[in-house]
């Protein structure tokens, strides 16, 4: 395994859930943490609590503008990266023939053009970094279909096609390409979205975000020379989608 110590990571959607959990765990591995999110006062917050370890720069993934800022930032400060965690995502839950083409527009502009943007801007500082990584959160429902997640369900299909293309174009370079597809999992986005939710998650025994978290810092601690491609997890008890 690597030791993480003194590696510099960007977390995007770092204000709560995966992303909070994500950077807590990295910062006690020795990792200095770029957090990133929409919401100024949580990720301050948090940097504060995680003291000099932690950086919070505040974007909104989906504004290509904002992302080429915060990627300037990071190579001014510390000249280049080692992970990119791709986290930051939202979902809208309705039939599709009742949904929102606004709520289409606003999936596909976090979860798929968000990551793309990020993508791009940080492959430049994770070239040459031995163990250099690029981790983006799909779901399970970016392998199988779930109702009234529909359009939801294609901005992650979509990010795992992507990885999928990606990690062929970059392996030669030493730059590993993982994708993490979650199950149910106890986090703002689904508390946000349906009043069952909560219903749900006792009835699976749902994960935290630090189930998902140990799933990344696995990845990106194996040698530079390993790849771990992707990993599916989901509560035990939840055996469909």
């Amino acid at each position: 395994m690597q030791d993480l110590s003194g590696k510099v990571a960007l977390v995007t959607g770092a204000s709560s859930g995966i992303g909070e959990a994500a950077a807590r765990l990295l910062v006690s591995e020795g990792v200095q943490v770029v957090l990133v999110a929409r919401r100024r006062e949580r990720i301050e917050a948090l940097a504060a609590e995680l003291g000099p370890a932690a950086l919070a720069l505040t974007a909104d993934v989906a504004d290509a503008k904002q992302v080429a800022a915060i990627f300037d930032q990071v190579r001014e400060r510390f000249g280049g990266l080692d992970l990119l965690f791709n986290n930051a995502g939202l979902g809208v839950n309705a039939p599709f023939e009742q949904s929102d083409p606004a709520d289409w527009k606003r999936m596909i502009d976090v979860n798929l053009y968000g990551v793309l943007q990020c993508t791009q801007a940080a492959i430049p500082l994770l070239r040459g970094r031995p163990g250099a990584m690029i981790c983006s959160v799909s779901s399970v429902g970016g392998r199988y279909g779930v109702p009234n997640w529909s359009v939801y369900s294609a901005t992650k299909f979509a990010v795992v096609g992507f990885h999928d293309a990606l990690r062929k174009e970059l392996g030669e370079e030493g730059i590993r390409v993982t994708v993490l597809e979650p199950g149910a999992a106890r986090t703002e986005f689904g508390a946000n979205v349906a009043d069952a939710m909560a219903e749900r998650w006792a009835q699976l025994d749902a994960m935290a975000g630090e189930d998902i978290a140990q799933a990344l810092v696995y990845a990106f601690a194996q040698p530079a020379r390993v790849l771990v491609e992707e990993i599916l997890l989901r509560p035990v008890k939840q055996i469909a989608p």
